[in-house]
């Protein structure tokens, strides 16, 4: 079954942003196009999820920047309309705003429904939006990260596996470490992860 909603004519922005769609129904816009966000992650998927989250948040409490959930969207100069995981922006505030005010950080915890989209076309588009500093992907089952950071000459990979290590991330003061992003979580040898009592 198809991730799109019911048929809709195409959408704008504008469009996109004032339609209120179901109850605790999450959407996206790509190419003009009204799509389903992925719901019912798995517990793995959510503590990861939730790390992420509450460590930012922590993190950047008396700065400028702030941590969001996928109720935010940033859009892309394409035109579509996206909900990462998690972002941090730092831009002005507006508490009646659907929309990143200046992105600088999106995480997608990659999970099996969305992971060739998240690693191929989601990432270009992300790559795209003026001022973003950082895209994390993270995978949930195994300690593994990859963080692409703008740099002078466009866009760098770093790849972290294990609990050891992390990322610095200058542009809005902070860092992840590993051991942040995959706390009360543990990895048997040859197994998946398994989340702690």
């Amino acid at each position: 079954m198809s991730n799109r909603a019911r048929a809709f004519p195409p959408m704008s922005i504008a469009e996109f942003f004032a339609y209120r769609g179901e109850e605790g129904v999450r959407y996206e816009l790509v190419d003009g196009i009204l799509v389903r966000a992925m719901t019912g992650a798995s517990q793995r998927h959510d503590l990861v999820l939730v790390n992420i989250l509450a460590t930012l948040h922590a993190k950047l409490r008396g700065s400028p920047c702030r941590a969001s959930t996928d109720d935010l969207a940033v859009v892309v100069p394409n035109g579509n309309v996206r909900r990462p995981d998690v972002s941090v922006s730092c831009g002005k505030l507006d508490d009646r705003s659907q929309q990143l005010a200046d992105p600088r950080l999106v995480v997608e915890v990659l999970s099996p429904s969305t992971r060739g989209i998240d690693l191929v076309r989601k990432l270009e588009e992300y790559k795209s939006v003026p001022g973003l500093s950082y895209i994390l992907l993270v995978e949930p089952d195994v300690p593994h990260a990859l963080l692409w950071r703008r740099g002078a000459a466009g866009w760098e990979l770093e790849e972290v596996q294990g609990l050891d290590g992390g990322f610095d991330l200058p542009d809005i003061e902070a860092g992840l470490s590993m051991a942040e992003l995959y706390d009360r979580l543990t990895f048997p040898a040859g197994g998946e992860a398994k989340a702690d009592g």
